[in-house]
Parts: structure tokens; sequence; C-alpha cells
């Protein structure tokens, strides 16, 4: 038995499932989750001494690569005059300032401790503004687990093969209302049937809970001009995309302004971060200024604002990065999609960046309903085979691959080689 094994056993005793989330667990591929001892650049070490090329990147946040000595020494810096106050620290200020400073859709913005903590606080904001109730949502896109946003989810939620979850009353979810992703005339149909009703649409500027799907062109746009006429907010969650696609995130990729953006993983390195902003107009509604309660004993702690600051300072002084991070985001996932023609595999590559998924279907794959065409017991046979050839890969289909800065070329060659001798 290995030592994965072992804490896993273990683990089931004390833990639901085992894991403290379900994108942790292996039981959809019917394998033991690889308990992860250590890190360091594009490489993960399990318990039992395995090292693997990581494509999860702690779920993205790593962007610049595992343990990276610049954000490390900020920890401890940060640790050495105390580890949490509750109080006001200049660290938040510094965070703050510099986000506001550097991108231009955000006016105001307030730390929180996750992406689901900022997606419902946002919400939240966009009600209070708008004085509507109700909030058009994209089938499979994930929006954190607050109940009113778990309807239609995708990522762990889809792999489970549960579309809603128990626990959530119905009431939470009646002014949630389902469009498809990339259909603007589904959303025109909601608002025209809800008229002077929506406060707000969110969406996943590239889907990423449904593996990854970009948008068509002119979707977000088209977003942006609907809201406009129906006078709804348009909120950004860019709890993955933010810092990753550019530095100032999908908005800037895409050219487009949301009222609010939501923002998690890179903004904290590692550490358990989440944010929202927007208009300061909108941000004002929050209290302690405007009506609109929301509270973090623990939000905007030291130590993780150090480690987060220090991250988007190296993006912002280094933004070649993202070149880079293009780059190599076409090797691996061109080079992906070359093999997958060569050997004529019933299979699509959908990539964007440093963002990438193989879905296991013929059909392309740009919503929702065509990402559950995916056969997700293949799926799980070509998961096997990459972590026994070293490559450490998300244990459910609909989730993403991320890159790094940290990904050497003898990365993406090796795993490509592992991806020709599976198929």
């Amino acid at each position: 038995m290995t030592r994965s094994q072992e804490l896993f056993q273990r683990a089931v005793n004390y833990i639901p499932g085992g894991v403290n989330s379900p994108v942790r667990a292996y039981g959809a591929i019917g394998e033991t989750p690889r308990f992860i001892q250590g890190a360091v650049g594009s490489r993960i070490f399990d318990a039992d001494g395995n090292s693997y090329i990581d494509f999860i990147d702690s779920w993205g946040p790593m962007i610049l690569g595992h343990n990276n000595e610049a954000v490390k020494e900020s920890v401890i810096k940060a640790c050495e005059n105390g580890l949490s106050f509750g109080c006001a620290t200049e660290v938040e200020v510094d965070m703050a300032e510099f986000i506001c400073e550097h991108i231009p859709t955000i006016e105001m913005i307030r730390m929180v401790n996750s992406g689901t903590e900022a997606v419902m606080s946002a919400i939240r904001a966009a009600r209070g503004y708008t004085g509507k109730n109700k909030i058009i949502k994209f089938a499979g896109c994930y929006h954190g687990h607050s109940d009113a946003m778990l309807v239609s989810a995708g990522s762990g939620v889809m792999a489970s093969g549960v579309p809603d979850s128990a626990g959530v009353p119905r009431g939470c979810t009646e002014d949630t209302m389902l469009a498809i992703y990339n259909d603007l005339s589904s959303v025109e149909a909601l608002m025209n049937e809800c008229r002077d009703q929506v406060a707000a649409v969110i969406v996943e500027p590239v889907g990423a809970n449904m593996g990854v799907v970009p948008p068509a062109e002119g979707f977000l746009q088209g977003l942006r001009r609907l809201c406009d006429e129906h006078k709804a907010l348009l909120i950004f969650d860019e709890v993955i995309t933010g810092f990753r696609l550019a530095f100032e995130g999908a908005a800037g990729y895409f050219h487009v302004t949301p009222d609010l953006t939501t923002y998690g993983k890179i903004i904290g390195a590692g550490m358990p971060v989440g944010a929202y902003g927007g208009r300061k107009e909108i941000m004002e509604m929050v209290s302690p200024v405007g009506p609109v309660y929301q509270a973090g004993t623990l939000s905007g702690n030291p130590v993780a604002m150090a480690a987060g600051l220090t991250q988007l300072k190296i993006l912002y002084e280094h933004q070649e990065i993202y070149t880079n991070l293009r780059d190599k985001g076409e090797k691996l996932y061109g080079g992906i999609r070359e093999i997958l023609k060569e050997k004529e595999a019933p299979c699509v590559i959908n990539h964007i960046g440093s963002l990438g998924c193989v879905f296991f279907t013929r059909e392309p794959v740009t919503d929702y309903a065509s990402a559950k065409t995916a056969d997700t017991k293949a799926y799980a046979e070509y998961f096997k085979h990459m972590l026994r050839s070293g490559i450490h890969l998300a244990p459910a289909q609909f989730e993403a691959m991320f890159l790094s800065d940290a990904h050497t070329e003898e990365d993406i060659q090796a795993t490509l080689e592992a991806v020709r001798k599976f198929f």
C-alpha cells in the first residue's frame, strides 16, 4: 500500500469523501488521490516521493510556478510581524491602491477570503445598487457554492453528476435565471421576459468550469450592450481569468468593461484570498459606507495580502510573462491538437492563452450542452495514463489545464510525448 493510499484511508474516516474540496476527489477516475508534500517550479511531489509535471497549479494561482522565491520571502517577512490582527493594516491599502491604479475597470475594491465570498458579495451589491432581485447566469459556469449560484453549475458539480445541491432551498434560487453560454438570444429572451427585474448578468468571460470554453466573437460585447439597454449590471467572474489571460484580465483581453469584477486564485498567490470591485458608485453601497452589509473577520489578512501583492507586482513589472505563456500555450495545446488530428482521435481541444482542456468528444464544445457530450470514462483512462507518465492533470474532464511561467520546453515536450503514447 502506498503512503497516499494510507493517508486516504485515514482521511475518509474524518473528512467527507476524504478530501476538503470535491475537485480533489479521484472517485470519478477510480484512483486514490495523491497526497502532495511539496512543489517547486513546474513540479509537484507526492507522499510517495513521485515527481509530476503539474498542470493544476493549485487550480490557477501559481502562475509564476510553485514556491516562487519572492512570494515565499514576502510571506516569511509578513509572518515575523504576526499572522493576523483583525484590524486595518497598511498592506491592505497597498493592495487596494495597486489594483485600482492599474486595472481601469476597478475604482474601488473589497478584500474577502475566497472566490465564493467575492461572488456572493458582488451579487448582493448589484441587487442593492439596482434595487432589483433577478440574476442571470450561464449553464455550466461555476461561481462558487453560495446557494443562489448552485444552479446548473459546472466543474466538480458536473463530474459528480449532480446538477444542483441538496440543502439549497428552492426560494434561494427562484431569482436565478439560466441562459446559454455563447448564446445572446437566450439572454435577451430572459431580459425581455423579466423586464426591469434583472439586477445583473454574471459570467465567466472564459468558461473554465465546464472545461475551457472561450467566448464566441461578440458574445461579451453583446452582454455589455444588453445590460446597458436593460439597466442591469455586468459582473465578470474573473476568479480564474483575472491576471491570467493578461494583467488586466479578461476585461482587458477582450476590451469589455464590466460594472463589477470578482477575483480569486492569482490575487492571493496561493493563499486564500478573494476580492470584488468595480465602479465607485456601486462599491460605496457596501457597508460601512452604504446599506449593503458584508463583513469578514480575516479579510485582508496581512500574510495573504503580502503574498498576493508581491505576485501582482511581479506580473505588472514583467508583462512579457503573458507573451511567454501564450507561446507556451500554442506549443502545448497546439501540439496536442496536431496529435489528435494525426491519430484521428475522437477528441477536441479548446484553449486560450495558458488555459486549455482536452474534451473526449468529436463535437465542438461551445457551451454546457456540448461539453456534456464528453466521454468521462475515456477521460479517466487518459488521466491515469498521464499520471503514470508523470503528468499531473485535474482528476475530472471538466477542469482546465494551467500553464505557469515555470513550465519549460522540456516539460511541454514530455507532456506531448505522453499524449502521443496514449492515442
